[in-house]
């Protein structure tokens, strides 16, 4: 004879009648069965749980403290009850259909969520490993992660629609056809979002700790979070950026990782040169040109080149305009190349070039295209100041001039000189 047979009997015989015992008798058969899965419960917690956490704790490796962190132990004793009252509940509610069917519902559901959250656990493990951890490090695990987790939820919606309603999944997946076209609709930024993310993470396009620039979106700085439907990024004056992943692809960006894996940071730019001061070398000139040391071996083999060149050709050099000659910015082009490849902070293996640019109203661009090897904002803003404020320094030892439009202080120097010369006293005549 079950329990609850044995328990309705006894409440009838104390003149209950038989619907009132039956109720008495679920609710205090139901008490006792969520008793037992309570101390169950808590004694899975209290004796594996604890001394589990005692144990990951204690190790000296670091990467299971994400277990603690998550609560995956935790989560995993919610099956204990679920078990106890399952197994309990089948024995004890046998001969009572309706209560049966109710908790058979119930149990269903309760172990779907505790599923959900025991992988939810074990995902939220595996993106602190991995982002604690370097054997990942760089790819968008935080977008993968999120999109696991929306499939596995999409999933346990549908098991729990069906196990409500008594359908079987592929009945409710059916119906769900009919109304996808309203959910694309409605959720069409979502989806949107859903799917760029994706493409994120499948093309490794983004990644945490990039640097990118997107004006349209006001970013300029490193990339701090990559979510499934969004990036964030911290600018330089450490304001944060959220773009939707959407924008990113449909957009343009650009991305400073190659400039990062590559070892070089580029240097682009121009000293602007008076044309005015532009001319052939004399002999005062090389003789002075030639004590310079990182010209010399330049000098010694260009001069001998032009020397064998104008006798080849016959050239009669005491004319201006005949045979060959070297030119002040000539020679301090290639003092520039020259003191680039002695610079200690330039890297020698990546493209050197000083050119010559074409001529404007702002002189003659002499352009230094190179390459640090310090890729650090601050070193290689340094390192770029430095080689211009010697080139600056350096460039009138070659008789140039660097061109600039006349200031306030040029101006009224000009028309102090002006006033001078028409106030001062004219000599008498003869």
């Amino acid at each position: 004879m079950g329990f609850d047979r044995f328990l309705r009997e006894f409440l009838a015989s104390q003149g209950l009648s038989e619907s009132t015992a039956g109720i008495i008798t679920n609710i205090v058969t139901g008490g006792t069965i969520i008793l037992i899965a309570m101390i169950a419960y808590w004694l899975v917690k209290v004796i594996i749980v604890r001394n589990v956490h005692r144990l990951v704790a204690k190790s000296s490796v670091k990467w299971d403290d994400a277990v603690i962190e998550t609560r995956l132990f935790a989560r995993l004793a919610h099956l204990a009850p679920a078990i106890i009252i399952g197994g309990l509940g089948r024995a004890v509610f046998a001969g009572n259909p309706a209560v049966l069917a109710v908790l058979k519902v119930c149990i269903a559901l309760y172990f779907i969520v505790i599923v959900v959250g025991v992988i939810f656990s074990f995902l939220d493990t595996l993106y602190l490993i991995a982002q604690r951890g370097n054997f990942l490090s760089g790819l968008p695990i935080k977008g993968i992660v999120q999109a696991f987790k929306l499939v596995i939820f999409l999933i346990a919606a549908i098991l729990v629609i069906s196990v409500l309603f008594g359908k079987s999944p592929l009945v409710i997946l059916s119906g769900l056809g009919a109304l996808a076209a309203v959910l694309m609709l409605v959720f069409k930024d979502t989806i949107m979002g859903f799917t760029a993310g994706i493409m994120l993470s499948a093309n490794e396009m983004v990644r945490v700790g990039d640097w990118i620039e997107m004006p349209s979106a006001g970013a300029d700085g490193d990339v701090i979070d990559v979510s499934l439907t969004t990036v964030k990024v911290q600018n330089w004056d450490k304001t944060i950026t959220t773009i939707p992943a959407y924008n990113l692809i449909s957009g343009s960006f650009k991305n400073w990782r190659g400039m990062s894996e590559s070892g070089g940071r580029r240097i682009k730019r121009s000293i602007h040169v008076d044309m005015q001061t532009v001319r052939f070398a004399n002999e005062e000139m090389l003789a002075r040109w030639q004590k310079i040391d990182l010209i010399r071996p330049y000098l010694d083999a260009k001069l001998q080149e032009i020397a064998e060149d104008n006798k080849k050709r016959g050239a009669d050099t005491s004319i201006l305009g005949n045979g060959r000659r070297l030119t002040n910015l000539g020679t301090f082009r290639a003092y520039c190349l020259a003191y680039l490849k002695s610079h200690p902070k330039i890297h020698q293996q990546m493209t050197m070039i000083v050119r010559q640019l074409e001529p404007k109203e702002l002189g003659i661009p002499l352009e230094l295209y190179t390459f640090t090897n310090d890729i650090g904002w601050v070193a290689y803003e340094g390192i770029q100041s430095d080689i211009f404020d010697h080139l600056l320094s350096v460039i009138g030892e070659f008789g140039l001039a660097v061109y600039q439009r006349p200031s306030g202080a040029d101006n009224r120097a000009l028309l102090t000189s002006l006033v001078a010369d028409t106030t001062a006293p004219k000599p008498p005549r003869a």
